[in-house]
């Protein structure tokens, strides 16, 4: 008999289990954000193929947050304009988004004055953007009950800001830069540079003249060649180590003739 009751409650726990699963698809499916379902956001504006995943983050002052095309924004990210909901901003928008940009998992995007975000940036998990610090000037006043400084915030197109990072009020980022995991930015960041720390600082930058310097450690990734489908590629990644050292010495221009790979693998 205990063994019946067991199996009954393994069998019926599998089934729970599936509907719970199926159902949280389902939620997640529905309760996205998009510009064709906005559902109770009205952002001003929100491009084509843009999708907020739920469960959303907190969001508000949405008329003022405008999103670019093709973004994702991932689960549990907030975003808002102003200090809180309800209050009239005045004509232009506050925070800004570009095309392609991808915000990580449980990110902060805090625009209390404005903020700016250029296409193409990619945020890691949990990265916070805000344009607001607590000030501390009255030794005698708590500090959450003195009034806040407001700085705006831009960080340029093609960035990639790591995980745990935090942008502070009044940070200008320039273009393709690199953010590291936990660094905190203030300030200004050149273009094409590597930053981390805390305060962040420069650890690597690119030039026309000098190229990169220090120089990169690793070799750049090498491109897939024109013509190579998906189904050389899954063969490749199945190839033996003895196949690999064939190939390695393949002609100089480092491509593979498709016929020659199907016929050696």
């Amino acid at each position: 008999m205990p063994k019946d009751k067991n199996t009954f409650s393994s069998w019926g726990r599998r089934l729970a289990q599936r509907a719970v699963h199926a159902g949280w698809d389902w939620a997640r499916r529905a309760g996205s954000v998009t510009a064709e379902h906005p559902g109770r956001l009205r952002f001003g504006s929100i491009g084509p193929a843009t999708r907020l995943a739920f469960p959303l983050g907190t969001v508000f002052g949405e008329p003022w947050i405008h999103l670019g095309s093709h973004c994702i924004v991932a689960e549990q990210v907030t975003l808002t304009a102003g200090l809180m909901p309800d209050l009239d901003l005045g004509p232009d928008p506050i925070l800004r988004i570009g095309d392609g940009v991808v915000l990580g998992r449980g990110s902060h995007v805090i625009a209390d004055t404005t903020v700016t975000i250029g296409s193409d940036c990619y945020f890691g998990p949990y990265v916070y953007v805000t344009s607001t610090n607590h000030s501390y000037d009255d030794p005698h006043e708590p500090i959450g009950r003195q009034w806040p400084r407001f700085e705006p915030v831009e960080i340029g197109p093609g960035c990639w800001i790591g995980t745990g990072a935090v942008i502070l009020p009044g940070a200008r980022i320039g273009r393709n830069v690199v953010v590291a995991a936990g660094a905190v930015v203030r300030g200004t960041v050149p273009d094409h540079a590597v930053v981390a720390g805390a305060p962040a600082r420069v650890v690597r930058r690119w030039t026309p003249a000098e190229g990169w310097q220090p120089p990169l450690r690793t070799p750049p990734p090498v491109p897939i060649p024109d013509g190579v489908t998906s189904d050389q590629l899954v063969a490749l990644s199945e190839l033996d180590e003895e196949m690999v050292e064939r190939l390695a010495r393949l002609d100089e221009d480092g491509t593979a003739e498709p016929a020659r790979l199907e016929r050696e693998g």
